[in-house]
């Protein structure tokens, strides 16, 4: 744990001599930069949680072939592990829009309402923290999932009126990494509740050196196990010490 601390934090000689070998990478691959994008776009990519895209895949086929907009989801698990990039690829996968926040942006019911009702038919809206949710704003969530309808007060005191405003058929998919903190209304609501593991040493061999493709650099099989070894079971971290390691044996033979 303290020494795959050391390398996140910059110590790199004094923490990991043996991590930072300039030899476990080769040339440049050709024809690949290295500001590509890591992240997987199919759930084919998408290394690891065999069990959650196999799951995925069997609803979000079923939902596209009906025309209709898949249940919501509830990605749960430590963080790091994929949840953004699952929610990305639910919404490619569908062949839909994809909006994105969090759920302390949404201070007010006022700020959620104003995104539910722009979203297009089986749109999918990701809510990251969604246990951080204010509870005024969790509130206006559970029509909205039910039933698509947007229930809103107009006014105040005698002159207050309901207006309950229409909403298109869409996905909600919520990430935590507290699901325990989630309001049992809320956490019933998600027809797709799927929990994210920590990663094998081999899934993350998996990920290193398809990450170390994409950046175009080429890893051999020492360098991206020793990475995986040290990287908690956590593709975040994996990549992030891939970055480093990368920078340092450039360095080195420069």
């Amino acid at each position: 744990m303290r020494r795959a601390w050391r390398v996140a934090s910059g110590e790199w000689r004094a923490g990991l001599p043996q991590m930072l070998s300039p030899h476990w990478f080769g040339a440049p691959a050709p024809g690949e930069g290295h500001d590509r994008a890591l992240r997987p776009q199919t759930l084919s990519e998408f290394v690891g949680q065999e069990q959650a895209k196999g799951n995925l895949k069997v609803f979000i086929d079923a939902a596209r072939g009906r025309g209709e907009s898949l249940d919501h989801v509830l990605l749960f698990g430590p963080p790091g592990l994929g949840k953004t990039t699952l929610a990305q690829i639910v919404a490619r996968e569908l062949g839909v829009g994809f909006r994105a926040t969090s759920g302390p942006i949404l201070a007010k019911a006022g700020d959620l309402a104003a995104i539910l009702t722009n979203l297009e038919p089986r749109d999918v809206l990701f809510i990251d923290e969604i246990h951080r949710l204010a509870p005024t704003v969790e509130e206006i969530l559970y029509p909205a999932m039910e039933d698509h309808v947007l229930d809103l007060i107009i006014g105040e005191g005698p002159s207050a009126r309901s207006v309950r405003i229409d909403l298109a058929p869409f996905t909600l998919v919520g990430a935590t990494t507290r699901a325990g903190l989630l309001a049992t209304p809320l956490r019933d609501r998600f027809g797709i509740p799927l929990r994210l593991e920590f990663y094998t040493p081999e899934e993350l061999v998996r990920v290193i050196t398809g990450a170390a493709r994409k950046m175009g650099v080429a890893i051999n099989d020492e360098g991206a196990r020793e990475i995986a070894s040290r990287s908690r079971g956590t593709p975040r971290v994996a990549g992030r010490l891939l970055r480093r390691v990368r920078d340092f044996a450039e360095a080195e033979g420069s």
